[in-house]
């Protein structure tokens, strides 16, 4: 079945993704902890993903931990030949359901076999290194290069087809790929937010995927959504709000659509992963790819942040 998502970009020769995928960190429980509330919406919200022609699948082990990944292979396992799944390694949870850098070499190595082994594939389509160059988690205290080219090694021995990069800066990308291709980048990018603005460019540049996580602004967009608990300057003000919506009312669109119609055409090496544990949200955000803005109101969506 075709759908909206048929939008596609050639990471590799031998590597296309539609443009607008599918994050899988809402499927466990609250908290990105422990099973879901729905076990079987979980499942039933997968399927549908891939009923609507996603073809790019976003995931980690340490989201449940292990949750998100046994859901996928309950869900999709044996995998459509076009689906790739994406997973990220340098992070573990702790006992207080925090995020724990992980990047020492060995600890990367068992990370990596736990998703072979949760995923039931034999390879990896794409793995991110998840660094804290973006600022949401404590950089690790290994060197970078030694915690990529363990990553290089285990894609030299076949458990790996492509390499990616993820909460990293310029800087590290251009080390990073000395020592082995990436071909994808997952930094923050969304309407509010253009901190990831230099690693866009750069990507661009090299002809890179830019993975934007967060794409709806890690759930701010949603009406009705208190907005009380956000990170101080971090939740967009009514007047914000207001100029979105006025654009969305003239789309016969929502606010969710706009940002994510905004994020594909914003530059055409992005990528979107919106995520959800809820049905009609995800065919909201997979209607969104039919949405093509006018000009006029890029301008006025990109003076949004």
């Amino acid at each position: 079945m075709t759908g909206p998502a048929d939008e596609v970009l050639h990471l590799t020769d031998n590597l296309t993704v539609g443009r607008l995928g599918y994050g899988a960190m809402q499927l466990p429980g609250p908290g990105v902890w422990g099973p879901p509330r729905d076990h079987a919406s979980a499942l039933a919200v997968l399927r549908r993903a891939v009923e609507l022609g996603v073809t790019h699948i976003d995931t980690s082990d340490f989201y449940g931990p292990h949750v998100a990944n046994d859901l996928i292979k309950e869900a999709l396992h044996p995998y459509p030949d076009n689906l790739v799944i994406a997973t990220k390694v340098g992070v573990v949870r702790d006992e207080w359901h925090g995020f724990e850098a992980a990047t020492e070499p060995e600890r990367l190595r068992d990370q990596v076999e736990e998703n072979l082994l949760r995923l039931g594939r034999d390879r990896l389509d794409l793995v991110y290194l998840r660094m804290g160059g973006d600022g949401l988690l404590f950089p690790s205290e290994v060197p970078f290069a030694e915690s990529f080219g363990a990553l290089a090694e285990l894609r030299r021995r076949g458990l790996i087809r492509h390499l990616g990069l993820s909460g990293v800066t310029v800087g590290q990308l251009a080390e990073a790929r000395a020592i082995a291709p990436v071909v994808a980048v997952q930094n923050r990018l969304h309407l509010f937010d253009r901190s990831g603005a230099d690693m866009l460019s750069a990507c661009e540049e090299d002809g890179i995927a830019f993975t934007a996580y967060f794409p709806l602004a890690a759930g701010m967009l949603r009406p009705g959504l208190d907005l009380s608990q956000a990170p101080p300057g971090m939740a967009p003000s009514t007047e914000q709000f207001a100029a979105l919506d006025e654009i969305a009312h003239r789309y016969g669109a929502t606010r969710i659509q706009v940002a994510l119609a905004w994020l594909l055409g914003h530059s055409p090496v992005t990528l979107a992963i919106p995520g959800t544990s809820s049905l009609a949200h995800l065919e909201e955000n997979m209607a969104a790819a039919d949405l093509v803005l006018s000009d006029e109101d890029l301008v006025v969506v990109n003076k949004l942040a």
